[in-house]
């Protein structure tokens, strides 16, 4: 029990921390999450949604070189799969950059993709839905099942 110790533990994660934050703010220690909400409030591309220009990826590098890769992938991929998102890159015409200026185009093919993902999230939720309303639905036929068997049961037992 003695090899678990819990005071050793704390201390070493206390440390690097302090090292990484003296080095920058914005340390690799961010989750994907946090890493999102410091995009959203930083850039008006996250914080509007707009549909985000091919290798958004290295001009995020670009200013926060610091950032751990996949830490930052994972952010990108929490946004670019939200409900918010996929909608407005369903109808969106034009790609913009992290100032929110716009680029390129955005292709028939991307669009296509982002309905086809709406859709198929839809389909997925409309079944769950209709999974849990039958399980519902047989569970109260379950009990007023029992119940009539219990009144059988103590209607016929009261005369016999």
């Amino acid at each position: 029990m003695k090899s678990m110790n819990t005071s050793l533990t704390p201390q070493a994660p206390a440390i690097e921390p302090a090292a990484t934050a003296a080095v920058t703010p914005t340390s690799a220690a961010l989750t994907p999450r946090s890493l999102l909400k410091q995009l959203q409030t930083q850039f008006p591309a996250f914080r509007d949604f707009l549909p985000l220009s091919i290798g958004i990826d290295k001009q995020i590098l670009a200013i926060m070189p610091e950032l751990d890769r996949k830490t930052m992938r994972t952010a990108l991929g929490i946004h670019t799969g939200s409900l918010r998102y996929l909608k407005v890159m369903e109808k969106a015409k034009v790609r913009h950059d992290l100032d929110g200026t716009p680029g390129a185009e955005v292709t028939d093919t991307h669009r296509a993709h982002a309905t086809q993902v709406l859709q198929d999230r839809f389909k997925k939720e409309a079944e769950r839905k209709k999974a849990e309303r039958d399980a519902a639905a047989a569970e109260e036929a379950a009990r007023v099942r029992a119940d009539k068997l219990n009144q059988l049961t103590a209607k016929f037992s009261r005369k016999g």
